[in-house]
C-alpha cells in the first residue's frame, strides 16, 4: 500500500497541469487515510520555480537569521518564516486537540507550530482542505497560513475562507500557485472582513485571477493593515489594473507591491501611477516584465515625488521601455533608493546620458543592475566613472552591455573608491580580455568582494596570471563564487598558475571554468595542481568543468577524491577521453 501511495504522489507531480479524474481523487483519498502518520515523502515539483517551494534546513535558516539576509530584506522585506526553524511551538501541555494538529502536520511531513501553519508544497487534496477547516478552531493564535504550490486545491477554497474567523489574528496568507478559480477569488474577497489584521497576501502564479481581481481588492477596507501584496504572473488584465488602482487608497500601509510578469498591466499603468500617491509608505515596487512602454516610464516618474521611502525599484525586462528614461530627473527624489534594476530595458544612449546625471545622486544605492542593455557600451563610461560617489554600493551588474575599453577602465578606476563592493558581474564583455589587470589593481581596496563573474570575457593567459597574483597576495580572501567559464583562450600555463594558488581562497564555494558549448579540451598539466588545491579548500561544494576531457587515470582520481578526503564536491561535469572518441 505504501508503494502505491508513493506512485500516486509521483503521478500527481508529473501531471500537475492536468485536471484529475474522480477515480484519481477517490484513490488518492483512500491512500491518504491508510498511509502512515509518520513523515511522508514530499512529492517532487517539476516546475521552473521549484526552488521557491523547497523547505530550508534548520542550519540554513539559523544562518539567515544571524546574517540578516541584508540584500533580500532591502529588495522586498520578506518575512522570516519561523515555522521552518525546526522547532515545534506548543501552546502549553500537549492536549488531545494539539495531538490532532500534530498528527495532521506530521502526515504531510511538516512540523506543527501554534503560530504558523505552513503546508507549502504538500500535494493537498480536497480531503486535506476539509481536515484543515476542522482544525482551524484549534489554532486561534495562527498568524501565518501558507498553502502555496498545491495545484489540486483550486475550486475548494470557499469552505476554508468561511472559517477564517477562527484565525482572526492571521497576518500572512499565501496562496501562490494553487490554480485558484473565479469562485475562489470571490470567496477570498468575502473573507477579508474576517481577517482584519492581514499584513501580507501572496496570490502569485494563479493565472485565473486575471479578469477576476475585482472581487478581492474591492473588499479591502480603508486603512487596512495590508503591507505586502504579490500578484506575480496572474495574467492580470487592463481592467484588473484599474480595479487595483481604485483600491490603492484603502491600502495606505502598503510597503511592497509586486505586479511582475503581467504583460498587460502596462495598459493601465497611467491610472496606477496616479494612485501611487495614496501609498506613501511603499518601499518596493516591482514591475518586472510588465510590457511597459516609453510613456509608462514617464507616468511612473511623476509618481516618485509621492514615494519618499521607496527602496527597491524593479523595471527590468521591459524591452519597449527604451527611450523612456530621457527625463529621469524625478528619480533623484528617491533619496532612500537602495536597489535599481533596469536590466534588459533596451536603454538608449540618450537614456544613459540622463541616467548619468541622476544615478550618482542616489546616495543610498546599494545595487545597480543595467545588464543586458547592449546599446550603452559606449555611452556608460561617464556613469561608471561616477559610481565612486555612491559609497554604499555593494553590487554592480553590467554583464552583456558591449562595454568598450574606456567604459571598463572607468569602472576599474571607480572600484578603487568602492571599498564595500561585494558582487561584480562583467560577463559577456569581450573588452575585459587582456585588460583584467586594470580591475585587479583595485581589488586591494574591495576586500569584501564575494562574487566575481567573468564569464565569456575573452580572458587570456596573462589575465589568469594577474588573477593568481592577486589571490596570492590575499586581496580576494572573502571570495565565495568565481565564474571563469567560456574563456577558452586561456592557455594551459595560465590555468596551471591559477590552480597553484587557488587554495588561498578559503571561503570559495562555487567555481566554474567550463568551456564553450561544442568545444572540448584535455586538462593537461594543471590537473595535478587542481587536486592539490582542492584538498586545502574546505568550503568548495560546486565545481563546473564542463567539456574538459579527463584521461582514464584523471577520471579515477576525481571519482575517488570525495571519498578519500571525506568531501562532497559536485563536479559538473567532466567527460572522459572515451566520450570524445565515441
Amino acid at each position: 500500500m505504501e508503494k502505491r501511495a508513493a506512485q500516486g504522489s509521483q503521478k500527481r507531480s508529473e501531471d500537475s497541469i492536468l485536471k484529475r479524474s474522480p477515480f484519481d481523487l477517490i484513490l488518492n483519498q483512500i491512500q491518504r487515510k491508510t498511509a502512515s502518520v509518520g513523515k511522508r515523502e514530499r512529492p517532487s515539483v517539476t516546475r521552473f520555480f521549484k526552488g521557491l517551494a523547497e523547505e530550508k534546513s534548520k542550519a540554513e535558516k539559523k544562518k539567515e537569521i544571524k546574517t540578516g539576509e541584508a540584500n533580500n530584506s532591502i529588495a522586498d522585506g520578506h518575512h522570516q518564516d519561523v515555522s521552518e526553524t525546526g522547532e515545534s511551538e506548543l501552546p502549553g501541555p500537549e492536549t488531545a486537540d494539539w495531538r490532532k494538529v500534530k498528527q495532521f502536520c506530521q502526515k504531510l511531513g511538516k512540523k506543527p507550530n501554534s503560530k504558523s501553519m505552513n503546508l507549502n508544497n504538500c500535494g493537498l487534496t480536497v480531503t486535506d482542505i476539509m481536515e484543515l477547516v476542522a482544525l482551524l478552531p484549534l489554532l486561534p493564535d495562527v498568524e501565518e497560513l501558507d498553502v502555496s504550490w498545491n495545484d489540486f486545491i483550486g475550486g475548494t477554497l470557499r469552505p476554508l475562507t468561511l472559517e477564517l474567523h477562527r484565525v482572526s489574528q492571521l497576518k500572512i496568507l499565501r496562496l501562490s500557485n494553487c490554480r485558484l478559480t473565479a469562485d475562489d477569488t470571490d470567496a477570498l474577497g468575502q473573507a477579508l472582513k474576517l481577517i482584519p489584521h492581514l499584513e501580507e497576501m501572496d496570490l502569485s502564479w494563479n493565472g485565473n485571477i486575471g479578469g477576476n481581481l475585482h472581487p478581492i481588492v474591492q473588499r479591502f477596507q480603508k486603512g487596512c493593515s495590508l503591507k505586502v501584496l504579490r500578484l506575480i504572473d496572474c495574467n492580470l488584465t487592463a481592467d484588473d489594473g484599474i480595479s487595483l488602482a481604485q483600491a490603492l487608497d484603502t491600502m495606505q500601509n502598503l510597503e511592497v507591491l509586486d505586479l511582475s510578469m503581467n504583460k498587460h498591466i502596462g495598459c493601465s499603468l497611467r491610472i496606477i501611477a496616479q494612485e501611487l500617491k495614496n501609498i506613501p509608505n511603499l518601499n518596493a515596487l516591482k514591475l518586472h516584465m510588465c510590457g511597459l512602454l516609453q510613456d509608462h516610464i514617464q507616468f511612473l516618474s511623476t509618481a516618485f515625488q509621492y514615494l519618499p521611502d521607496l527602496r527597491k525599484l524593479d523595471l527590468s525586462c521591459n524591452k519597449e521601455a527604451g527611450g523612456g528614461f530621457k527625463d529621469s530627473a524625478p528619480l533623484a527624489t528617491l533619496k532612500q533608493l537602495q536597489v535599481l534594476d533596469l536590466h534588459q530595458c533596451c536603454i538608449t544612449e540618450a537614456d544613459m546620458v540622463a541616467l548619468t546625471q541622476v544615478i550618482p545622486l542616489l546616495a543610498s544605492l546599494e545595487v545597480l543592475n543595467i545588464s543586458s542593455n547592449k546599446n550603452i557600451g559606449r555611452a556608460c563610461e561617464h556613469l561608471l566613472s561616477r559610481l565612486r560617489f555612491l559609497p554604499k554600493l555593494k553590487s554592480v551588474f553590467v554583464n552583456n552591455c558591449a562595454l568598450q575599453e574606456g567604459s571598463f577602465t572607468a569602472l576599474a578606476e571607480a572600484t578603487l573608491h568602492l571599498s564595500g563592493m561585494e558582487e561584480l558581474d562583467l560577463s559577456w564583455n569581450k573588452c575585459v580580455g587582456g585588460n583584467l589587470k586594470k580591475l585587479l589593481d583595485a581589488m586591494s581596496v574591495a576586500t569584501d568582494l564575494q562574487v566575481l563573474s567573468l564569464n565569456s570575457c575573452n580572458l587570456v593567459t596573462e589575465d589568469l596570471a594577474e588573477l593568481a597574483s592577486v589571490i596570492q597576495a590575499g586581496h580576494l580572501e572573502r571570495l565565495q563564487k568565481l565564474d571563469l567559464s567560456y574563456n577558452d583562450s586561456v592557455a594551459d600555463e595560465g590555468w596551471t598558475v591559477f590552480f597553484q594558488c587557488l587554495h588561498k581562497l578559503k571561503d570559495l564555494s562555487d567555481l566554474d571554468i567550463s568551456l564553450r558549448p561544442l568545444s572540448s579540451r584535455y586538462c593537461g598539466a594543471w590537473f595535478g595542481s587542481l587536486l592539490a588545491s582542492l584538498i586545502k579548500m574546505p568550503t568548495l561544494t560546486d565545481f563546473g568543468v564542463q567539456r574538459w576531457v579527463l584521461t582514464t587515470l584523471e577520471q579515477r582520481q576525481l571519482e575517488s577524491f570525495n571519498k578519500k578526503n571525506k568531501r562532497d564536491i559536485h563536479f559538473d561535469c567532466c567527460c572522459s577521453a572515451q566520450d570524445i572518441t565515441k
